[in-house]
């Protein structure tokens, strides 16, 4: 691909679309659907398409779409964006602020889906002009908050067929016209776990007659935590921390019955997929030391993000060309979980960090009714995108075929 032809493209392409990429991102802010829901925001989505001369193919629970650019010759590439909202208030005091009560886009996915949409267009024009080295497959992604969406777009045969594939997220801790990228795990495995403990009851006075069963159940919510930390790897970051417990109505009876649920995070796959049987063996073994009944119901949730070497090094080459010298900084391992990974267990692919942080600017932290990003981060996202879509294409061997592809 031509280097400096492609730079002076995106230049081109950004002048003319730029404003009304802000004026969709914005509308999308405010109009938030929650996961399987967007059904709204597919609808926009899939009409600019369709007015780019592109077919897309909403998924059957009507939310989300998948849609190719290019006539299928040579390598396919997809690119992922999200597009469900968050169940938070918009606390924002801005003109765009979310109309919906109890929903905003806190995460940026207004964001993700608006960088594809302008790759998407971007790409389009180079298709119709026969610059397009092979397919590119977009996935907008309904319920990545749920999570389950991936799952749903492989369902449905949203991976099939490609090769290579790269997604982003917004990061406000990163300035704009910067991206972070870093190989291996990048964000962690989540899965959520309940604990029920049952015994006798009694009084207080008397907890040698009965099971202490509030006793039990903090030797539990200490001695899990810690036994995991002797018994894995501490390189694989397995950690298990409770969000809820529940025991007991009065200071002076023992309950027979008590509840505590928490999460449980890793960035190894190989202790992710042995920790539901750990975590089982140690609850039974401190629960028996007590004399009370313990289950464990385990629930899976996303694997972690393990991002590949080649595949980073397409984004690092991408970015650099797209945004200049220095663009690609350091990003840390997250414990937060993205389900992203799903993809990256059946296909090579890598997952970026895009900086939405003004210089000395404000950082908002996701999650948060306060939300918000330097739109700016747009044209930055579209250009690193698009770059990227077309190195992998041109991926014929070692990265500097790429880049003598590229000058």
């Amino acid at each position: 691909m031509r280097g400096r032809e492609l730079r002076g493209e995106l230049d081109a392409f950004l002048a003319e679309a730029e404003q009304d990429l802000v004026a969709f991102r914005r509308d999308i802010h405010m109009h938030p659907e929650l996961a399987f829901a967007e059904y709204r925001t597919t609808q926009r989505i899939a009409e600019r398409l369709t007015a780019a001369g592109l077919t897309p193919s909403v998924l059957p629970r009507g939310t989300g779409l998948i849609c190719d650019v290019g006539n299928g010759d040579g390598p396919t590439v997809a690119l992922r964006a999200d597009i469900d909202a968050l169940p938070l208030h918009d606390e924002k005091d801005a003109p765009y602020r979310s109309t919906v009560a109890g929903a905003c886009h806190a995460c940026g996915h207004d964001v993700h889906t608006t960088i594809l949409l302008g790759t998407s267009l971007f790409l389009a024009q180079q298709a119709a002009a026969g610059l397009l080295p092979g397919r590119v497959r977009l996935i907008f992604q309904p319920a990545e908050e749920l999570p389950g969406g991936a799952l749903e777009v492989m369902a449905h045969g949203g991976i099939s067929g490609v090769d290579r594939i790269f997604g982003l997220h917004c990061d406000p801790r990163v300035d704009v016209g910067q991206v972070g990228l870093r190989s291996g795990p990048i964000t962690s495995a989540c899965d959520r776990i309940l604990v029920r403990v049952a015994g006798p009851g009694g009084h207080t006075a008397r907890p040698h007659l009965t099971a202490d069963l509030v006793f039990a159940l903090a030797k539990i919510l200490t001695e899990l935590p810690a036994a995991l930390s002797r018994r894995v790897d501490p390189r694989s970051s397995l950690s298990l921390v409770w969000g809820r417990v529940e025991a007991g109505s009065a200071a002076n009876a023992i309950p027979d019955d008590g509840v505590a649920e928490g999460t449980v995070r890793c960035l190894d796959e190989t202790a992710w997929h042995a920790a539901p049987d750990l975590i089982k063996s140690l609850l039974e073994s401190v629960a028996g030391a007590y004399g009370i009944e313990a289950t464990l119901d385990y629930t899976r949730g996303v694997p972690p993000v393990v991002n590949d070497e080649v595949s980073v090094e397409m984004l690092a080459e991408a970015a650099e060309r797209a945004l200049g010298a220095g663009a690609v900084v350091p990003t840390q391992q997250s414990l937060g979980g993205e389900d992203f990974a799903w993809y990256l267990e059946s296909i090579p692919g890598a997952f970026a960090r895009l900086g939405t942080r003004s210089p000395d600017g404000v950082t908002y932290d996701i999650h948060q009714g306060t939300f918000d990003v330097d739109e700016k981060a747009i044209s930055m996202g579209v250009r690193m995108m698009a770059t990227t879509a077309l190195t992998a294409l041109w991926e014929v061997g070692p990265l500097d075929s790429i880049t003598n592809a590229m000058a």
